[in-house]
């Protein structure tokens, strides 16, 4: 028995032996890592102290630590920041739905502002802000160097009020002005009309409204058209649109989707992954749809362009999009601030992350510019003699009236699209596609 004894003590005493042999090594180390960041916030505290007592102006404490705190996010990535009580306000309002502004959407890229998109119907939007735009200077200011909140800050004022930025353009040699008065910005998220037999559903934003909105303008427009089997298709119109709110992405995507996933998000902790599918149910009852994307759409655009992508559920038509693949978290702070911070990546239901790479379209259409030689070399061809025009022709005596009316009002749709070409190119090329489609069903054809 004493053996068995000693043996389990001298077990006991190996493994504690053991134990401050492995463990010890790694508190040290943890003790060493704690050491060098009180180290460091001593380093703070010394330079903060040294700036209230010794810079050449008066500066207030709290901005001194707000600045400090929106430097320390910023420099994680271009989306994350700290949002004072009234940007935090502000924010909350615009989720809302309405806001005062420009009404731009801007992101930070190697220290300069760089427009996502303009929102359709806003100041920026009518003054020619487009997609891809650098803003340089605030009225004279230059807002080089600034961080994104602090840029924004100058964009900001009265509703009103004059601003003049000036703007880098690709393709434009020199840098120009644009002057825009501020004016407070309602957004409508969905706009639904209806062109020929296709649907087309401009989705300029995802806030509170914008499935209520998708469904309601849908419904409409179907019942306008006398039932869904008058309708060819619906074209989801998504350019120019720098997302919103991750939930009304997943209900847009589920709108059109009877099961599968339709995005994941993946955190720094394998556990804090969430999975998001869909639910039985398709708004446009299986009718072909077209997504337009281009350089503009961004965040949730993706989501809902990559979700219908993978499904085989859409076509995607356009030019490549922006490529945000991260989803922000609003935290609430003491002081009724919050900070915005990036907490995980979200991923196609292919399992692809489009960071930085974006979402690329089944088919790549860029929006032509339209110089004025374009313009009067096609309405010299518009002006083309037809055989119906040439003195002393032969009738044609093998249609009926009914059939001579139909084929008119066939070619008569044909050039509405036509002059819609002149308008938006990649529209009129995405309503292109769901006459192509409708052509190849009996039912459609039936129904035309």
């Amino acid at each position: 028995m004493k053996k068995f004894v000693m043996a389990g003590l001298a077990g006991t005493l190996a493994g504690i032996i053991a134990t401050t042999q492995i463990a010890g090594p790694l508190l040290a180390q943890e003790a060493e890592n704690n050491a060098g960041v009180y180290e460091q916030l001593d380093l703070f505290g010394d330079i903060f102290e040294r700036i209230r007592a010794q810079y050449v102006e008066e500066v207030a404490p709290e901005e001194l630590i707000e600045a400090a705190i929106d430097g320390m996010l910023t420099s994680l990535d271009p989306h994350s920041s700290y949002l004072s009580p009234d940007d935090a306000e502000q924010m909350r309002v615009q989720t809302r739905g309405e806001f005062g502004g420009l009404g731009i959407e801007v992101t930070q890229e190697e220290g300069f502002v760089k427009v996502v998109s303009p929102i359709d119907g806003t100041p920026a939007d009518e003054a020619g802000i487009e997609s891809g735009d650098f803003i340089t200077h605030v009225d004279g200011e230059s807002i080089l160097g600034l961080t994104l909140d602090k840029a924004v800050d100058l964009m900001r004022g009265p509703v009103g009020s004059e601003i003049v930025i000036t703007v880098v353009r690709e393709g434009e040699p020199d840098p120009f002005d644009v002057t825009i008065i501020r004016d407070t910005i309602k957004l409508t998220a969905v706009r639904a009309r209806t062109e020929g037999t296709s649907v087309v559903l401009r989705v300029t934003t995802f806030n509170d409204q914008t499935f209520p909105n998708l469904k309601e303008g849908m419904e409409k427009q179907i019942e306008e058209a006398g039932g869904i089997d008058k309708v060819n298709g619906f074209v989801l119109d998504l350019r120019n649109n720098p997302g919103g709110l991750l939930t009304q992405a997943i209900k847009v995507s589920d709108a059109f989707l009877n099961e599968g996933e339709i995005v994941s998000t993946r955190g720094r902790n394998p556990q804090d992954g969430e999975r998001f599918n869909a639910t039985p149910g398709d708004l446009a009852e299986g009718k072909p749809i077209v997504v337009l994307i281009n350089g503009g759409s961004a965040s949730a655009s993706e989501i809902v362009a990559g979700a219908l992508k993978d499904h085989h559920r859409a076509i995607v038509v356009g030019t490549k999009s922006f490529g945000k693949g991260s989803v922000q978290t609003v935290m609430p702070l003491r002081g009724d601030g919050a900070m915005r911070l990036t907490t995980s990546r979200y991923y196609t239901p292919s399992g692809r992350s489009i960071q930085a790479l974006g979402v690329s379209p089944d088919i790549i259409v860029e929006q032509p510019r339209i110089s004025p030689d374009a313009e009067e070399e096609e309405e010299s061809n518009a002006r083309t003699r037809s055989e119906a025009d040439l003195r002393g022709r032969l009738s044609n005596d093998s249609l009926s009236e009914d059939e001579v009316r139909q084929i008119e009002a066939d070619r008569a749709k044909a050039e509405e699209t036509a002059e819609l070409r002149k308008e938006d190119y990649q529209l009129a090329y995405a309503i292109d596609i769901l006459k192509g489609l409708s052509a190849f069903s009996p039912t459609e054809r039936a129904s035309q």
